[in-house]
């Protein structure tokens, strides 16, 4: 028999059989995540599927189309069912309120246009859940996630997914190395979403068909003012739109309807040249509007950062990477200067319109599909 160090390492990467080898699968009842459960079942390891649930499922479950309600719970289940492996149920419901709904709240309240999805990766699924995994033992926990994980020189690296249309690094930046070396992504590779329907056809799982999730799961008609008012009564206060310079415009209904670089809706009518808002001054209850090229940026101060390098942020004056400061926008050039180990100014060489307080910046390899990690702009102009 040989020994572990000469054994092969098996598909996710450990010197010993598949069967012995334990791995909790993160699953939201999405087509994603359960053919990641029922890919790894089929290959012999040991899998356990842990469903969160984040907040009342009573409330959630006839709106379709948002994750983790309750029909998603009974979608996971039913595939461990299927597939023949144990399913946990775990209510994270407190966790989730304090670390991400009360934040994005606040956020949002602030006039910044918060990423919750991020931060529960982050406080959530990669930090509590993570620890769940370890306390049932498993070898590495594995996601649905469009991302993929690569071994480098200095360890695990973190890499776009290979179909960009499905690459979900903008929303993943702040896996720590220590996390990334516990984390599976099974699907990263895969050259499109049909490749994963196929997959879910193959096994026979039931989701097979289950339209993608869209919106933000406690958000689920995308109605963010609605769910405001009821998480922060009276926010929705009215007050005056006015001109970046000074003139009143209209009257508006709520700081909260608005967000940075909107365009459209506005309700002030007449005038000759197109407006956007360029600033939320939620003190004044104010939505100040101004031509598009106020919402041109091109230095954006960035902190919270987490740096995926194999050298130290610090260690350099200046790092010359690919930023990106909102998910559907590609990568662009910028030179970023360190400030601390989590703060940095970011220089953008061609300014980019609407760049908004409470999103990610992320920093990507100037060649090639790493991803350095990232940070959250923190301030408007």
């Amino acid at each position: 028999m040989s020994s572990p160090e000469t054994r092969p390492l098996n598909s996710l990467g450990f010197a010993k059989p598949p069967s012995e080898t334990r791995v909790v699968v993160a699953m939201s009842g999405g087509v994603d995540s359960s053919v990641v459960a029922a890919q790894l079942k089929e290959e012999g390891y040991d899998v356990v599927g842990v469903t969160l649930q984040l907040y009342d499922h009573g409330a959630a479950l006839a709106k379709k189309g948002a994750c983790c309600a309750g029909i998603d719970i009974h979608d996971a289940r039913r595939v461990a069912e299927e597939m023949g492996f144990p399913h946990y149920v775990l209510d994270y419901e407190n966790i989730f309120q304090d670390a991400v709904i009360q934040e994005f709240a606040d956020s949002y309240l602030g006039g910044a246009t918060p990423v919750p999805c991020i931060r529960c990766n982050e406080r959530v699924k990669f930090k509590d859940l993570l620890e769940t995994a370890k306390d049932l033992e498993a070898d590495c926990m594995a996601t649905g996630h469009y991302i993929q994980r690569k071994m480098g020189a200095e360890g695990a690296e973190l890499h776009s997914a290979e179909d960009a249309n499905r690459d979900q690094s903008y929303f993943l930046f702040s896996t720590t190395p220590a996390q990334l070396n516990y984390l599976r992504f099974p699907l990263g590779h895969l050259p499109s979403k049909d490749a994963t329907r196929e997959l879910a056809a193959k096994y026979g799982l039931a989701v097979a068909d289950k339209p993608d999730s869209q919106d933000i799961c406690f958000v689920p008609d995308g109605n963010y003012a609605g769910v405001i008012e009821k998480l922060r009564p009276g926010s929705a206060e009215p007050g005056e739109i006015v001109h970046a310079d000074g003139r009143v415009l209209a009257q508006h209904k709520g700081v909260i309807h608005y967000t940075i670089g909107q365009r459209r809706g506005l309700g002030i009518g007449g005038l000759s040249e197109p407006l956007y808002v360029v600033k939320l001054d939620v003190e004044k209850k104010q939505v100040v509007v101004g031509p598009k090229e106020m919402l041109a940026t091109r230095v954006i101060p960035v902190r919270e950062i987490n740096w995926l390098g194999d050298e130290p942020f610090t260690s350099r004056s200046e790092w010359h990477l690919k930023v990106k400061v909102r998910s559907t926008r590609p990568p662009r050039e910028a030179i970023i200067r360190p400030l601390s180990d989590t703060t940095a100014e970011v220089e953008l060489l061609t300014a980019e319109e609407g760049v908004s307080p409470g999103q990610a910046c992320v920093f990507y390899a100037d060649e090639g599909s790493r991803i350095f990690g990232g940070g959250w702009i923190w301030r408007g102009h």
